[in-house]
Protein backbone atom coordinates (compact mmCIF):
# COMPACT_ATOMS: atom_id res chain seq x y z
CA UNK A 1 0.00 0.00 0.00
CA UNK A 2 1.12 3.44 -0.88
CA UNK A 3 0.99 5.77 2.29
CA UNK A 4 0.23 9.49 2.27
CA UNK A 5 -0.83 12.49 4.12
CA UNK A 6 -4.05 14.77 4.03
CA UNK A 7 -1.49 17.52 4.68
CA UNK A 8 0.01 19.46 1.67
CA UNK A 9 3.07 20.55 4.85
CA UNK A 10 4.37 24.23 4.23
CA UNK A 11 5.92 24.81 0.88
CA UNK A 12 6.16 27.86 -1.49
CA UNK A 13 5.78 25.79 -5.19
CA UNK A 14 4.71 22.84 -6.28
CA UNK A 15 8.00 21.12 -6.45
CA UNK A 16 8.98 21.77 -3.42
CA UNK A 17 5.21 20.06 -2.45
CA UNK A 18 6.01 17.01 -3.87
CA UNK A 19 9.88 17.11 -2.35
CA UNK A 20 8.41 17.49 1.14
CA UNK A 21 6.07 14.90 0.12
CA UNK A 22 8.43 12.54 -0.73
CA UNK A 23 11.02 13.09 2.28
CA UNK A 24 8.93 12.50 4.85
CA UNK A 25 8.24 9.02 3.31
CA UNK A 26 4.63 9.25 1.31
CA UNK A 27 4.17 7.23 -2.15
CA UNK A 28 0.65 9.11 -2.66
CA UNK A 29 -0.72 12.18 -1.69
CA UNK A 30 -4.36 14.23 -1.61
CA UNK A 31 -4.16 16.71 -4.31
CA UNK A 32 -3.49 20.29 -2.95
CA UNK A 33 -5.12 22.41 -5.73
CA UNK A 34 -9.12 23.18 -6.44
CA UNK A 35 -11.45 22.96 -9.51
CA UNK A 36 -11.85 26.76 -9.35
CA UNK A 37 -8.24 28.00 -9.58
CA UNK A 38 -5.72 28.32 -12.31
CA UNK A 39 -5.09 25.62 -14.82
CA UNK A 40 -1.53 26.79 -14.55
CA UNK A 41 -1.64 26.09 -11.02
CA UNK A 42 -3.51 22.65 -11.21
CA UNK A 43 -0.88 21.56 -14.23
CA UNK A 44 1.87 22.22 -12.10
CA UNK A 45 0.81 20.06 -9.26
CA UNK A 46 0.34 17.43 -11.88
CA UNK A 47 3.47 17.85 -13.22
CA UNK A 48 5.22 17.86 -9.72
CA UNK A 49 3.34 14.58 -8.70
CA UNK A 50 4.28 12.53 -11.68
CA UNK A 51 7.91 13.78 -11.67
CA UNK A 52 8.21 12.14 -7.82
CA UNK A 53 5.95 9.10 -8.71
CA UNK A 54 3.67 10.12 -6.24
CA UNK A 55 -0.10 9.00 -6.65
CA UNK A 56 -2.70 11.34 -6.66
CA UNK A 57 -4.85 9.39 -4.26
CA UNK A 58 -7.77 11.42 -3.91
CA UNK A 59 -9.89 14.80 -4.51
CA UNK A 60 -11.23 16.60 -1.30
CA UNK A 61 -15.56 17.37 -2.06
CA UNK A 62 -16.66 18.15 1.18
CA UNK A 63 -20.07 20.06 0.45
CA UNK A 64 -23.51 19.28 1.34
CA UNK A 65 -24.78 17.61 -2.07
CA UNK A 66 -27.95 17.66 -0.22
CA UNK A 67 -28.18 21.22 1.27
CA UNK A 68 -32.38 22.34 1.55
CA UNK A 69 -31.63 26.18 0.55
CA UNK A 70 -31.96 26.06 -3.78
CA UNK A 71 -29.13 28.28 -4.56
CA UNK A 72 -26.99 26.54 -2.08
CA UNK A 73 -27.92 23.07 -3.21
CA UNK A 74 -26.69 24.16 -7.17
CA UNK A 75 -23.68 26.01 -6.22
CA UNK A 76 -22.53 22.59 -4.01
CA UNK A 77 -23.53 20.07 -6.93
CA UNK A 78 -21.73 22.53 -9.30
CA UNK A 79 -18.91 21.81 -6.94
CA UNK A 80 -19.18 18.07 -7.25
CA UNK A 81 -19.12 18.13 -10.53
CA UNK A 82 -16.06 20.17 -11.24
CA UNK A 83 -13.72 18.45 -8.41
CA UNK A 84 -14.54 15.17 -9.77
CA UNK A 85 -13.79 16.72 -13.51
CA UNK A 86 -10.76 17.48 -11.21
CA UNK A 87 -9.74 14.43 -10.29
CA UNK A 88 -10.49 12.67 -13.92
CA UNK A 89 -7.67 15.70 -15.69
CA UNK A 90 -5.19 14.35 -12.78
CA UNK A 91 -5.81 10.83 -12.94
CA UNK A 92 -6.72 10.51 -9.10
CA UNK A 93 -8.00 6.91 -7.93
CA UNK A 94 -11.36 9.40 -6.66
CA UNK A 95 -13.09 11.94 -5.86
CA UNK A 96 -14.36 11.77 -2.26
CA UNK A 97 -17.55 13.87 -0.73
CA UNK A 98 -19.89 12.55 2.33
CA UNK A 99 -23.58 12.10 1.19
CA UNK A 100 -25.27 15.07 2.61
CA UNK A 101 -27.27 16.02 5.64
CA UNK A 102 -31.17 17.46 5.88
CA UNK A 103 -29.88 19.92 8.58
CA UNK A 104 -27.91 22.95 9.17
CA UNK A 105 -24.87 21.31 9.29
CA UNK A 106 -22.91 20.25 6.40
CA UNK A 107 -21.88 16.65 7.78
CA UNK A 108 -24.40 16.60 10.94
CA UNK A 109 -26.20 13.84 12.14
CA UNK A 110 -29.68 14.33 11.71
CA UNK A 111 -33.11 11.75 12.03
CA UNK A 112 -34.01 12.87 8.37
CA UNK A 113 -30.70 11.48 6.71
CA UNK A 114 -32.30 7.94 7.50
CA UNK A 115 -35.58 8.55 5.68
CA UNK A 116 -36.63 7.05 2.46
CA UNK A 117 -36.49 10.68 1.26
CA UNK A 118 -32.98 10.94 2.32
CA UNK A 119 -32.08 7.68 0.70
CA UNK A 120 -34.00 8.30 -3.06
CA UNK A 121 -32.34 12.07 -3.23
CA UNK A 122 -28.74 10.48 -2.22
CA UNK A 123 -29.02 7.61 -5.14
CA UNK A 124 -30.41 10.68 -7.37
CA UNK A 125 -27.66 13.48 -6.98
CA UNK A 126 -25.07 10.93 -7.00
CA UNK A 127 -25.98 9.73 -10.42
CA UNK A 128 -26.24 13.29 -11.70
CA UNK A 129 -23.09 14.39 -10.59
CA UNK A 130 -21.57 11.02 -12.30
CA UNK A 131 -23.33 11.61 -15.31
CA UNK A 132 -23.06 15.15 -15.49
CA UNK A 133 -19.02 14.97 -15.12
CA UNK A 134 -18.60 12.15 -17.20
CA UNK A 135 -15.51 10.93 -16.01
CA UNK A 136 -13.05 7.90 -17.49
CA UNK A 137 -10.45 7.63 -15.74
CA UNK A 138 -11.57 8.13 -11.68
CA UNK A 139 -14.67 7.38 -9.62
CA UNK A 140 -16.71 9.01 -7.53
CA UNK A 141 -17.26 8.10 -3.68
CA UNK A 142 -18.95 8.46 -0.70
CA UNK A 143 -16.91 8.59 2.61
CA UNK A 144 -19.09 6.46 4.83
CA UNK A 145 -20.39 7.74 8.10
CA UNK A 146 -21.74 7.79 11.64
CA UNK A 147 -24.97 9.07 11.08
CA UNK A 148 -25.31 9.68 7.21
CA UNK A 149 -25.43 7.11 4.62
CA UNK A 150 -23.51 4.79 4.40
CA UNK A 151 -22.73 3.71 7.65
CA UNK A 152 -21.90 -0.12 6.89
CA UNK A 153 -20.95 -2.02 4.47
CA UNK A 154 -24.12 -3.76 3.39
CA UNK A 155 -25.41 -0.11 3.09
CA UNK A 156 -22.90 0.41 0.59
CA UNK A 157 -23.35 -2.52 -1.02
CA UNK A 158 -26.81 -1.59 -1.31
CA UNK A 159 -26.04 2.11 -2.13
CA UNK A 160 -23.86 1.02 -5.27
CA UNK A 161 -26.41 -1.07 -6.48
CA UNK A 162 -28.91 1.36 -5.91
CA UNK A 163 -27.19 4.27 -8.06
CA UNK A 164 -25.74 1.77 -10.50
CA UNK A 165 -23.18 3.52 -12.28
CA UNK A 166 -19.41 2.14 -13.37
CA UNK A 167 -17.55 5.19 -12.30
CA UNK A 168 -19.54 5.33 -8.33
CA UNK A 169 -17.03 3.86 -5.77
CA UNK A 170 -16.12 3.06 -2.32
CA UNK A 171 -14.08 5.45 -0.33
CA UNK A 172 -12.57 3.24 2.73
CA UNK A 173 -12.80 5.50 6.05
CA UNK A 174 -13.43 2.13 8.56
CA UNK A 175 -12.71 4.53 11.72
CA UNK A 176 -16.10 6.29 10.67
CA UNK A 177 -18.11 3.08 10.48
CA UNK A 178 -16.95 1.98 13.89
CA UNK A 179 -19.99 3.86 15.79
CA UNK A 180 -21.16 0.36 18.17
CA UNK A 181 -19.89 -1.43 20.64
CA UNK A 182 -20.13 -4.37 18.33
CA UNK A 183 -17.62 -2.59 15.49
CA UNK A 184 -15.39 -1.65 18.23
CA UNK A 185 -15.17 -5.12 20.39
CA UNK A 186 -14.91 -7.10 17.13
CA UNK A 187 -12.45 -4.61 14.80
CA UNK A 188 -11.02 -7.96 13.37
CA UNK A 189 -13.91 -9.12 12.50
CA UNK A 190 -15.39 -5.75 10.82
CA UNK A 191 -12.99 -5.42 8.56
CA UNK A 192 -13.17 -8.62 7.24
CA UNK A 193 -16.73 -7.68 6.62
CA UNK A 194 -15.59 -4.45 4.99
CA UNK A 195 -13.41 -5.87 2.36
CA UNK A 196 -15.08 -8.81 1.72
CA UNK A 197 -18.41 -7.27 0.95
CA UNK A 198 -17.05 -4.31 -0.56
CA UNK A 199 -13.71 -5.56 -2.26
CA UNK A 200 -12.64 -4.75 -5.84
CA UNK A 201 -14.96 -1.09 -5.45
CA UNK A 202 -12.28 -0.02 -2.98
CA UNK A 203 -10.29 2.99 -4.55
CA UNK A 204 -8.90 4.73 -1.44
CA UNK A 205 -8.91 4.40 1.83
CA UNK A 206 -8.23 6.48 4.87
CA UNK A 207 -6.18 5.64 8.25
CA UNK A 208 -6.89 6.78 11.69
CA UNK A 209 -7.65 5.08 15.52
CA UNK A 210 -10.48 5.24 17.62
CA UNK A 211 -10.58 5.05 21.44
CA UNK A 212 -13.43 3.69 24.14
CA UNK A 213 -14.07 6.13 26.61
CA UNK A 214 -15.03 4.96 30.31
CA UNK A 215 -17.64 7.72 30.64
CA UNK A 216 -21.69 6.43 30.30
CA UNK A 217 -23.48 6.14 27.86
CA UNK A 218 -20.64 4.86 24.79
CA UNK A 219 -18.28 7.08 23.69
CA UNK A 220 -16.23 6.43 20.34
CA UNK A 221 -13.55 9.61 19.65
CA UNK A 222 -11.52 9.30 16.69
CA UNK A 223 -8.17 9.69 17.43
CA UNK A 224 -4.29 9.57 16.34
CA UNK A 225 -2.95 6.60 14.92
CA UNK A 226 -1.75 4.87 17.95
CA UNK A 227 -3.86 6.36 20.76
CA UNK A 228 -6.71 4.33 20.33
CA UNK A 229 -7.40 0.40 20.30
CA UNK A 230 -7.76 0.39 16.55
CA UNK A 231 -6.27 -3.02 14.91
CA UNK A 232 -4.43 -0.83 12.19
CA UNK A 233 -1.65 -3.61 11.33
CA UNK A 234 -4.30 -6.24 10.82
CA UNK A 235 -6.79 -3.00 8.66
CA UNK A 236 -3.49 -2.92 6.88
CA UNK A 237 -2.67 -6.04 6.06
CA UNK A 238 -6.49 -6.59 4.62
CA UNK A 239 -5.91 -3.38 2.66
CA UNK A 240 -2.29 -4.87 1.36
CA UNK A 241 -4.51 -7.75 0.21
CA UNK A 242 -7.26 -6.17 -1.84
CA UNK A 243 -4.76 -4.09 -3.65
CA UNK A 244 -0.99 -3.84 -2.81
CA UNK A 245 -0.95 -0.05 -4.73
CA UNK A 246 -3.84 1.11 -2.54
CA UNK A 247 -3.06 4.77 -1.25
CA UNK A 248 -3.93 4.94 2.59
CA UNK A 249 -4.17 8.77 3.79
CA UNK A 250 -3.51 9.88 7.37
CA UNK A 251 -5.86 12.86 8.44
CA UNK A 252 -7.51 14.84 10.41
CA UNK A 253 -4.54 16.11 12.56
CA UNK A 254 -4.12 19.96 13.75
CA UNK A 255 -0.51 20.73 12.51
CA UNK A 256 2.01 19.47 10.27
CA UNK A 257 4.31 18.78 13.34
CA UNK A 258 1.38 16.20 14.12
CA UNK A 259 1.21 14.56 10.63
CA UNK A 260 5.44 14.28 10.69
CA UNK A 261 5.15 12.23 14.44
CA UNK A 262 1.76 10.26 13.53
CA UNK A 263 3.10 9.18 9.85
CA UNK A 264 6.54 7.91 11.47
CA UNK A 265 4.30 5.75 13.98
CA UNK A 266 2.45 4.42 11.06
CA UNK A 267 5.92 3.40 9.29
CA UNK A 268 6.97 1.53 12.18
CA UNK A 269 3.65 0.21 13.39
CA UNK A 270 2.90 -1.05 9.51
CA UNK A 271 6.97 -1.63 8.80
CA UNK A 272 6.74 -4.39 5.29
CA UNK A 273 3.20 -3.45 4.36
CA UNK A 274 3.74 -0.09 2.90
CA UNK A 275 5.82 1.61 -0.32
Amino acid sequence: MRLGTSSPLKHLDPKEWAENQTKLGCTSVVFPVQSNEPKEKIDAYKEAAEKAELMIAEIGIWRNALAADPNEFKTNVDYCVEQLKLADYVHARCAVNVAGSFGPVWDGGYRENFTKEAWEKTVAIIQTIIDRADVKNTYFTIEPMPWMIPTGPEEYLKLIKAVNRDRFAVHMDIINMINSADRYFHAEEFVDKCFSELGDNIKSCHIKDVHLSEKYTIRLEECAPGEGEFPLRYYASKINEKDPDMPVILEHLSSDEDYIKYLGYLKEELKGLYR
